[in-house]
C-alpha cells in the first residue's frame, strides 16, 4: 500500500516544484514515519467535534461557521467511511475507462496540462442535522448536528475537459467515481463510489458541473479531504464528491456501487422493496441553521443577536430570498439580513437582532429561495436520517434583564 503524505510538509526539488507549479503535485519526498499524520489528526481534533474517530467523522462548533463566508479548512467537516488511504502522489494514476474511445491512465502531471479552474462551492452531507430525527425514532449513521457543511474554494480541472479527451461514446449517460479507500463490507472491502448524470458532468454554466480538485482554500488537499485528488460536484450532496479518486468509469447506467445504488436514498423502512423503489439523492434541498447563540446558551431578556447560515437548493439559479427568525415558537417571525456574497451553489450567512422575553425557550429559523425552495415546518422521518431541512430550532435559557 502507498505511503500517506501530509501535503503541507512536502520538500520539493527544483524539478518537482516546476511540475507542481501548474497546480497538480507530481512528485514528493516522503517524510519518515507516521509522525506527520498523527500530528495532523491531533490538530484537527482541536478544531472539530469528532462523532467517530475510526473512520474520521467530525464537524465544527457552529459558532465557527459564521466567522467567515469561506470556511477555513480546519473548520470544514470531515466525512469518511473508512480510514484515510495511504497515497504517494508520485505514483498516483487516475484510471479512465468504460464507454470511451480512448481509455487511459493519467498522472497528476498529465492533469496539469488541462486548463485550471477555481470554483467556490458549498458541500454538505446528506445526513446534516440527522440527530434531530431521533426525536421521532432512532436513526443510525453519524449523528450529525448542523455542522456537516462548509463553503470552500476548490482548484483543479473541469471533469468535462478530461472526458472530452477520452472521447465519449454516443451511448454514454452516466459517470462513475471510485475512491481508493477500502470500506469493510461483507467478507471483503469496497471503495466508496458514486455517479452523476453525464449532463451534469459536462455542464459548464455558470460553473463546471463537476471538478477534479487538488487544492482547497489555496493549499493542497489534506488527507481528510481527499489528497491528492477528489471530485467536487456543486449542488449535489457531499456523497457525490468522492475523495481519494482512483477511477472514472463512463457508463450507460448509474453506478452499482453500494453508496449509489443502495445507500443515500430516502426510505421509510429499510426493506428491499423500499430500497429498490427509491432513487438516489443528487441535489440538496434548501437548509438553514442558527449558529449563535449556541444551543443551550444563556441569554438575557431583551434584544439578542442571532446569526447563522442558509444554503439554497442545489440549482444554479437558486439564491436565498428570505430568512426569518422566531423567538416565540413561530407565533411571530422577524426577517433576517442576508450578508456576504450570493453566488451559485454557495451558502449565505445571515444575522438578526431578535426581541426575547423571559418566557422564551427556543429560537427558530426558516428560509426560502428564489427557485421556490422552502424549509417545511416538519420533514417526514426516514430510516437513514437524510435531508433534514425542517425549521431549525435551538434551545436557549433566558435570564432576567435585571439579574
Amino acid at each position: 500500500m502507498m505511503k500517506t503524505l501530509d501535503p503541507f510538509e512536502f520538500r520539493l526539488s527544483r524539478r518537482q516544484m516546476l511540475l507542481a507549479s501548474g497546480g497538480f503535485l507530481a512528485a514528493v519526498t516522503v517524510p519518515s514515519g507516521n509522525v506527520l499524520a498523527q500530528r495532523t489528526a491531533a490538530e484537527s481534533a482541536k478544531e472539530l467535534v469528532f462523532r467517530t474517530t475510526d473512520p474520521r467523522n467530525g464537524e465544527p462548533q457552529l459558532e465557527h461557521l459564521v466567522q467567515s463566508w469561506l470556511t477555513p479548512t480546519k473548520h470544514f467537516y470531515v466525512r469518511s467511511h473508512a480510514p484515510n488511504p495511504q497515497i504517494n502522489a508520485a505514483d498516483y494514476r487516475l484510471q479512465i475507462e468504460g464507454m470511451v474511445r480512448k481509455p487511459t491512465s493519467v498522472s497528476l502531471a498529465d492533469l496539469s496540462q488541462l486548463p485550471r479552474q477555481s470554483v467556490t462551492a458549498t458541500l454538505t452531507c446528506a445526513g446534516n442535522r440527522r440527530s434531530e430525527f431521533n426525536a421521532e425514532g432512532k436513526v443510525g449513521g453519524v449523528q450529525w448536528e448542523a455542522g456537516a457543511i462548509g463553503n470552500a474554494t476548490w482548484d483543479g480541472v473541469a471533469l468535462a475537459d478530461l472526458l472530452k479527451q477520452a472521447e465519449l461514446l454516443e451511448s454514454a449517460k452516466h459517470v462513475w467515481f471510485e475512491g481508493l479507500d477500502e470500506i469493510p463490507r461483507g467478507h471483503g472491502t469496497i471503495p466508496f463510489g458514486a455517479s452523476i448524470p453525464l449532463e451534469k458532468a459536462m455542464s459548464r454554466e455558470p460553473i463546471p458541473g463537476a471538478l477534479l480538485v487538488d487544492r482547497m482554500n489555496g493549499t493542497p488537499l489534506t488527507a481528510d479531504h481527499g489528497f491528492p485528488l477528489r471530485t467536487v460536484v456543486p449542488g449535489y450532496i457531499g456523497a457525490r464528491s468522492v475523495k481519494w479518486l482512483g477511477k472514472i468509469i463512463v457508463s450507460d447506467r448509474p453506478s452499482p456501487n453500494h453508496y449509489q445504488a443502495t445507500a443515500y436514498k430516502i426510505v421509510a423502512k429499510p426493506e428491499p422493496l423500499d430500497w429498490s423503489e427509491a432513487g438516489p439523492i443528487y441535489r440538496y434541498p434548501i437548509n438553514a441553521a442558527i449558529c449563535t447563540p449556541a444551543a443551550g446558551a444563556k441569554v438575557r431578556a431583551g434584544n439578542v443577536d442571532v446569526a447563522g447560515y442558509v444554503l439554497p437548493t442545489g440549482r444554479a439559479a437558486a439564491r436565498a430570498s428570505s430568512v426569518h427568525v422566531s423567538s416565540d415558537r413561530g407565533a411571530t417571525w422577524q426577517p433576517a439580513e442576508l450578508v456576504g456574497k450570493s453566488e451559485p451553489f454557495c451558502w449565505q450567512l445571515w444575522r438578526a437582532t431578535v426581541a426575547v422575553t423571559e418566557s422564551a425557550d427556543q429560537l427558530w429559523v426558516k428560509a426560502a429561495d428564489q427557485t421556490g425552495g422552502f424549509m417545511p415546518q416538519r420533514v417526514a422521518w426516514n430510516a437513514k436520517g437524510y435531508l433534514q431541512n425542517s425549521w431549525y430550532r435551538s434551545t436557549i435559557t433566558v435570564e432576567s434583564s435585571d439579574g
